[in-house]
């Protein structure tokens, strides 16, 4: 079972489901928990391998994605939450579209941030590059390069440190079974591409997101139950840079949806 927080709402009976990317843990939501808890039933989770999670899967060689979508799930259906509203950050936008996959329905609505929707090139070259030298280079070298590639300019600084300071946590052994997944992550990319997800999405996504603005604002133009809003003075990590509108624009969206 994953560790999991939940935080319930005196009457309202409608759940929010958050979850982080890779190299994270529930803690990268600490600026949404206040808000959302306000008007919602919250549910955080540490994705297998990490945060509280990570004692919990030590002895298992590899993961498969649709596994950590699973985790997820089962952990749901534990806490007796037959939908949700998800909300994700970076690869764990990913993880949604997996339970989505799995588990059509589930998901009331989808909020997915910083959005990775598809590996381009440079993606693909990090990728190859990571593979070739994780069994030579620490993995916090190639993290690093990857948060300054991913997250390079000077305002964004706070959430580039976080993002650092919770890949040390995952560790060198986490950190290959992960990057082990890349190819399977890349056929489920391809495959979201193609289908639209069950329930109605929403994009949010920094306007300095300089990787994967451009590929979402594609994408939105083909699926039908997708919208895209780009948020000022925001890199890759949005909900940490400008955490007040990230919120308000996810708070309205679900309400939307919701009633």
């Amino acid at each position: 079972m994953l560790y999991h927080k939940t935080f319930r709402h005196k009457t309202s009976n409608t759940w929010v489901v958050f979850i982080h990317g890779a190299g994270g843990s529930n803690i990268v939501w600490f600026r949404q928990l206040r808000e959302f808890k306000k008007h919602f039933n919250v549910l955080l989770v540490d994705l297998r391998g990490h945060g509280k999670s990570k004692k919990e899967y030590t002895r298992e060689e590899q993961y498969k994605f649709d596994e950590i979508a699973l985790d997820v799930i089962n952990t749901m259906d534990h806490l007796q939450i037959e939908k949700a509203h998800m909300v994700g950050i970076s690869l764990g936008c990913i993880v949604i579209r997996a339970i989505d996959k799995l588990a059509p329905g589930r998901a009331e609505s989808i909020i997915l941030g910083g959005a990775v929707i598809q590996f381009n090139s440079r993606i693909k070259a990090l990728l190859n590059v990571a593979k070739l030298l994780n069994s030579i280079v620490p993995y916090m070298w190639l993290y690093k390069i990857n948060a300054w590639i991913l997250i390079p300019y000077k305002k964004d600084i706070e959430s580039r440190k976080l993002f650092i300071k919770e890949a040390i946590r995952l560790g060198d052994k986490e950190f290959r079974k992960w990057l082990k997944m890349s190819t399977e992550i890349k056929d489920n990319l391809q495959e979201f591409l193609k289908k639209e997800a069950s329930a109605p999405v929403l994009y949010l996504m920094g306007d300095r997101d300089h990787m994967f603005l451009p590929m979402v604002s594609n994408l939105v133009q083909k699926h039908f139950n997708s919208r895209l809003e780009v948020i000022d003075n925001s890199g890759h990590v949005c909900n940490i840079d400008q955490p007040e509108i990230f919120n308000r624009r996810s708070i309205e969206f679900i309400k939307s949806i919701s009633g």
